[in-house]
């Protein structure tokens, strides 16, 4: 215990010291002092809360080139945090370090792929329980700006639109096509009457709904975004509608009744986007960029320079600003996206976004930076930041058991028999909703060899077996494998990895993930599929524990699972798990799957919560799909890459 302390105190040491420095930065800061002095002497801003509001008649007003909120002048001061990105035990303390850093206002999506995981079959519960997010929001006097979408983009898969969309051939996202606006109702009678008692002038915290999200740079209907509105209007939704976009955006995806405000990161583009919104109206940033997201094979972005100076310059001209993101979180499982402008790459399982709050919830020179330039912009003190969370360097541990897949394949349901390879949405599983994430494995019997061909047909990689040995990657640029020549009949494997869906882009009706078409040997197609739908579901992982597994040999057969674990005598805690020497695949801790990693990076460590770690024994099973490390080590930090300047 006397440790503990004395780590912690030496931390909030270490911030004092921090906060002392920045002080000493006073070139910027008197600049910052000077325009925000001008400004409120033009501009009183009252920070109201929902607990200093008497009436509920108005609502968030933007008749004016301010907002007010029942008659008072009122800047928002936002932040995203997105409530399935964030451990559910968390949400109190990242709300906390949200009004610690000035922030009056947060910003959050709501993901319909995870909400309606299958046709017809909702969610609401533990980590999506937006109802409780609502009410925590509003308790810790929060005001709220929801974005229900039905698309949020957001880096998540498929823009947060389920997969079972795609089951339909003809289907057009984001469109008036009937199988697409029939789901969205479908939803948003769900949804919405659950948000309706959370609106402001029934006594809740939300201010504004944002009527879909940067339709502009999509526009491939124009009757759609009208299509929304009423969804919304209809459904009882009754404050300011807003809608989000960027750099061209705006003429295309703005609506009568809607406000319009934009999306930016640097100062100049933002100057022209703000010439370009309603005279006359209030202006704001929905997303002002403060950071950037990571893809697999890239580097580490981080953004810094030149934020204050932007921050400081919207807040001089009474724009209000939401930080994109606040506080990112993680792509936990498979939930990350992936953008394709001619080139497909899937994002990383951290969504750090190098915002001001870390992945992990710890505070960043950013987020000091932002609270100083914001105590001195509302001429008060703030409330006091939160103690932050203890991390723990674990025990490294051998994973000393395993089973490869082709024994793992036990534990699946029956396989599914088909002439012809069929793509995950459209395989029968699943209520008829198909599988949506994860690996699917395709078998068939060849009678020779010759070169394997994918005709761009394999979403997004597939590792090719023939009786069990890999012989290669089949992907967007690996598009033909030689097969080795041999007698007899033999069994060849595509083990078919979807990475994620784009988020973004004209490309989203194109993303069926599998096989999505025929794969041709010496130009035959192949036929007669055995098919295992591998969605690495909390049930199957479970599995393992009840199971013979082996004891790991020094050459395991790949791909695998490999079982083993981690025993924590104290207080469970925060903690990274590092996977040195291992190559590609999904790391699972009591059945809960942190995310993929790739040795590729640049991230190199997963995180891992405290509130998904137990005392005693912990089980830790990994899918490797080609080479296992020999350890896994737990950290007390972070290892999200080589970092570089956006």
């Amino acid at each position: 215990m006397l440790k503990l302390l004395a780590q912690k105190g030496s931390k909030s040491m270490q911030i004092i010291a921090v906060r002392r420095e920045h002080l000493r930065r006073i070139g910027l800061l008197l600049l910052i002092v000077v325009a925000v002095v001008l400004y409120r002497l033009r501009f009183r801003w009252i920070p109201l809360t929902p607990t200093r509001m008497n009436s509920r008649k108005l609502g968030l007003q933007a008749d004016r080139e301010y907002f007010q909120l029942e008659g008072n002048k009122f800047l928002i001061l936002g932040g995203s945090m997105h409530y399935f990105r964030v451990p559910r035990a968390y949400w109190t303390d990242r709300m906390l370090k949200m009004k610690a850093l000035g922030l009056n206002t947060l910003t959050t999506y709501v993901p319909w792929n995870l909400h309606e995981p299958q046709k017809g079959i909702y969610n609401f519960k533990d980590n999506l329980d937006l109802v409780a997010y609502l009410r925590l929001a509003s308790d810790l006097d929060l005001w709220v700006i929801l974005r229900p979408g039905p698309y949020i983009c957001s880096e998540l898969d498929l823009g947060g639109l389920p997969s079972w969309l795609l089951r339909d051939k003809n289907m057009k996202l984001r469109t008036t096509y009937f199988g697409f606006t029939d789901a969205v109702d479908d939803f948003f009678d769900e949804l919405i009457p659950k948000v309706i008692p959370f609106q402001y002038k029934e006594g809740g915290p939300i201010i504004a709904v944002q009527v879909e999200n940067e339709y502009g740079g999509y526009a491939k209907d124009p009757k759609y975004m009208g299509f929304v509105y009423e969804a919304l209007l209809n459904r009882g939704i009754v404050e300011l509608f807003m809608t989000s976009d960027n750099k061209d955006g705006l003429s295309k995806g703005s609506i009568a009744g809607a406000l319009p405000t934009i999306n930016f990161q640097k100062l100049d583009s933002g100057q022209r986007l703000l010439k370009s919104l309603q005279p006359g109206k209030p202006q704001m940033v929905m997303e002002y960029w403060s950071g950037w997201f990571d893809h697999w094979g890239s580097h580490h972005h981080i953004y810094r320079e030149g934020i204050l100076n932007t921050i400081a310059a919207l807040l001089n001209k009474g724009v209000s600003i939401n930080l994109y993101m606040f506080h990112g979180g993680t792509n936990f499982g498979f939930m990350n996206g992936a953008q394709d402008f001619g080139t497909y790459i899937a994002d990383v399982t951290s969504y750090d976004y190098d915002a001001p709050l870390s992945e992990a919830g710890d505070y960043t020179e950013k987020y000091i930076q932002i609270r100083e330039l914001y105590m001195k912009y509302l001429g008060q003190e703030l409330p006091e930041q939160p103690t932050q969370m203890y991390k723990s360097s674990y025990a490294t541990i051998h994973l000393k058991e395993y089973i490869p897949l082709w024994e793992a394949l036990s534990q699946l349901e029956k396989p599914i028999q088909s002439e012809r390879p069929i793509n995950m949405e459209n395989l029968p599983i699943n209520n008829g909703s198909g599988q949506a994430y994860g690996y699917t494995l395709y078998n068939t019997v060849i009678n020779s060899g010759g070169i394997l061909r994918s005709e761009q047909n394999v979403r997004d990689r597939a590792q090719v077996f023939v009786d069990g040995q890999s012989i290669g990657f089949l992907d967007y640029k690996n598009v033909e494998l030689a097969i080795p020549a041999a007698t007899g009949k033999r069994n060849l494997s595509l083990l078919v990895e979807n990475r994620g869906r784009v988020n973004y882009g004209d490309k989203l009706d194109d993303q069926r993930k599998g096989l999505i078409g025929d794969i041709f040997l010496n130009k035959e197609p192949l036929n007669g599929f055995t098919i295992y739908p591998l969605e690495m579901k909390t049930s199957f992982i479970e599995s393992f524990s009840a199971i013979q597994l082996k004891p790991n040999p020094e050459k395991p057969i790949f791909p695998a699972f490999f079982y083993g674990i981690l025993h924590v005598d104290s207080l469970p805690y925060d903690t990274f798990v590092k996977l040195k020497g291992w190559k590609k695949g999904v790391v699972f801790v009591n059945g809960m799957n942190l995310g993929r990693y790739w040795e590729i990076g640049p991230q190199q460590a997963l995180y891992l919560p405290a509130p998904w770690v137990q005392h005693g024994n912990n089980e830790i099973v990994i899918f490797e799909e080609s080479s296992a490390g020999q350890t896994v080590e737990f950290l007390d930090k972070p290892d999200l890459g080589q970092a570089q300047h956006v």
